[in-house]
């Protein structure tokens, strides 16, 4: 089964890191009902979404993609960019462990899920403020055995790869080529965001399903001319912390129906089910 692990946002998570972004109050109860409309909408696409309780000692907590890369055969946990983070690897692994082996990128190697993004079996990893050569290399030596290729991409105007570039199924990236080095893309075909819509490349593939951000309207349009249809969701307030859509969810396929043993996790059936 299609499975999302969330990370319901913290009361404080305008303490949140920034390194893009001016600061910007966050209006948390808001930010708390745009990821819950989130959760909702993978639920309606069939997801089943395993809600995890907001960690108030981790305001980077609801950025789940971060602390790991989840691929069929294996589940590599992150070495965090930033220390402070490493406390979210640690409760990631124990999340995982039920639904795969585990492999580490450890320090001083960084390596953040942020920067990943897969299209078929090609793993495009991010060489960023938060992801380094020495952490690219490490996911490599874990995967590259699997039959997978890694191919380093330069970060150089956003937090993360993913915030600049994302798969929209059928070998088509959506790409800001403002902030990422499109070279190592150029195999497929691309297409960039909208030039006053800088944040619209971070869009989510769901099976057949595309999600969008219901802020980035005129990509949403470009987007629509080929053909996809999109399901787009308010990010806004959630955006302030320099979030994307990927970046809240770990999704992958279980047939563990395992839960965490956290109390509060709330678990939100597919509406297929």
């Amino acid at each position: 089964m299609l499975t999302a692990f969330t990370r319901r946002p913290s009361d404080l998570i305008a303490d949140c890191l920034l390194t893009y972004m001016d600061r910007d109050p966050i209006d948390a109860a808001v930010a708390r009902q745009q990821h819950a409309a989130y959760e909702q909408l993978l639920a309606q696409l069939g997801v089943r979404v395993v809600s995890l309780p907001p960690r108030s000692d981790l305001p980077d907590s609801v950025f789940m993609e971060d602390t790991a890369v989840v691929l069929d055969e294996l589940a590599v946990l992150c070495a965090m960019g930033d220390a402070g983070r490493a406390g979210e690897t640690a409760l990631t692994e124990e999340l995982l462990a039920p639904h795969r082996e585990i492999a580490h990128v450890r320090a001083p190697a960084s390596l953040e899920g942020g920067d990943v993004f897969r299209v078929d079996r090609t793993i495009y990893v991010g060489r960023s403020t938060r992801s380094d050569d020495a952490g690219i290399q490490a996911l490599a030596r874990h995967i590259e055995p699997l039959g997978y290729e890694v191919c380093a991409v330069d970060v150089t105007g956003c937090l993360h790869l993913s915030t600049g570039a994302s798969h929209l199924g059928d070998g088509l990236v959506l790409a800001n080529p403002n902030w990422i080095d499109t070279t190592a893309l150029e195999r497929h075909e691309l297409i960039a965001v909208d030039a006053a819509e800088p944040w619209a490349a971070n869009a989510m593939l769901v099976g057949d399903a595309l999600i969008m951000p219901a802020e980035c309207p005129r990509t949403i349009e470009k987007i629509a001319k080929t053909g996809r249809s999109v399901e787009a969701t308010p990010i806004s307030e959630l955006a302030k912390a320099e979030a994307g859509l990927t970046c809240m969810r770990l999704l992958f396929n279980t047939d563990s129906s395992t839960l965490p043993e956290e109390s509060d996790t709330r678990v939100i059936e597919p509406a297929n089910n």
